[in-house]
């Protein structure tokens, strides 16, 4: 049973990090493999976790699949729980967890934790994207950083930045 569990230390905060995976509608801009995403339905509980039901498109090369899963963006908690709900697999679950970490330089950190355990309804497909997907996932862990970095600055490995030098006075 194909599963995948990584730790990452990124140089953003748990709360920014949340909600640049929680923006779901975001991720054909900057995912690999992701050629879709659109949003069905958005509700909000009582203890304030979103719940929404998605339909993600991805494709490599021929082969292009759409799943529906059922995503809980439990902010209070710092959680993401993605579930199956229909497409090509027989299960699918995955799991976002963000903490905020000490930082001797008093900039943002946190760690991020990612799992995802699934299968392929088709024996046949599963060989073929089973033997990518453990890449794909490194990609993807990858793939939020740079957004990361992109959206909110790369500030923590930034050195303090020199004052600008005086500029030329106006030539007459």
């Amino acid at each position: 049973m194909p599963s995948f569990r990584t730790t990452r230390r990124v140089r953003h905060s748990a709360a920014d990090m949340f909600d640049l995976v929680a923006d779901v509608e975001k991720y054909p801009l900057f995912l690999p493999l992701c050629t879709g995403l659109k949003v069905r339905s958005r509700t909000q509980d009582a203890q304030g976790r979103d719940t929404l039901t998605a339909d993600m498109t991805v494709g490599y090369k021929a082969v292009r699949e759409t799943f529906t899963s059922r995503v809980t963006l439990d902010r209070p908690a710092q959680e993401i729980h993605v579930v199956y709900i229909d497409g090509p697999f027989s299960r699918l679950d995955n799991r976002w967890s963000f903490r905020d970490l000490e930082s001797s330089n008093g900039r943002p950190a946190c760690e991020v934790g990612f799992f995802i355990d699934y299968e392929f309804r088709n024996r046949m497909l599963g060989i073929l994207m089973g033997s990518m997907f453990e890449t794909a996932f490194r990609r993807f862990a990858e793939a939020f950083e740079a957004r990361a970095d992109l959206v909110f600055g790369r500030r923590a490995l930034a050195a303090p930045s020199a004052p600008p030098a005086p500029s030329a006075p106006p030539s007459p």
